[in-house]
């Protein structure tokens, strides 16, 4: 589902409406906060906003039902990914840094959510002959060192051929 940018007014009437849900004019006349603005100004948001995609409309008789399309947690998400993109370097962390930095979120606030449990999986590792040499020459001290020699010899070889 694409998401269109708001205007600050339009934003401010998506807050009631999504307290609403489902609803006709007269309801958010109704529940508008004082100071109540005209019919027709609801009314023109109102179309914008079904225009926008954030509200459908079921024709009931001469009036319409209303109906909130985009989920506040929906817009919630498109205005946290806007504000990373545009703003800190889409991440994650540079917002956290600068909520942490502006006293908006707290070390306690964070307790909670890194008391994370994380399961973590042995790796199988090809280990390479060389890195175990010194360990072998410890575990095996009788080892003839001319054959050790000898390997040394090849080694040099090959890297000098390459």
């Amino acid at each position: 589902m694409k998401i269109n940018h708001l205007t600050a007014a339009e934003e401010n009437l998506m807050k009631l409406l999504w307290k609403l849900d489902s609803f006709y004019l007269k309801d958010v006349m109704e529940q508008h906060p004082e100071p109540k603005p005209h019919q027709n100004t609801v009314s023109t948001y109102v179309k914008i906003l079904v225009e926008k995609g954030y509200l459908s409309t079921e024709k009931q008789g001469r009036i319409f039902k209303y109906s909130v399309v985009v989920p506040l947690e929906e817009y919630k998400k498109f205005l946290i990914k806007e504000l990373s993109l545009n703003f800190f370097n889409d991440s994650g962390k540079e917002i956290l840094e600068f909520l942490f930095n502006e006293k908006m979120i707290s070390q306690e606030d964070l307790k909670g959510y890194f008391d994370l449990k994380i399961e973590i999986k042995p790796v199988k590792v090809k280990a390479k002959e060389p890195e175990f040499e010194f360990a072998n020459e410890i575990l095996n001290p009788k080892k003839d060192k001319k054959k050790e020699k000898d390997k040394d010899k090849k080694k040099k070889k090959k890297k000098d051929l390459k």
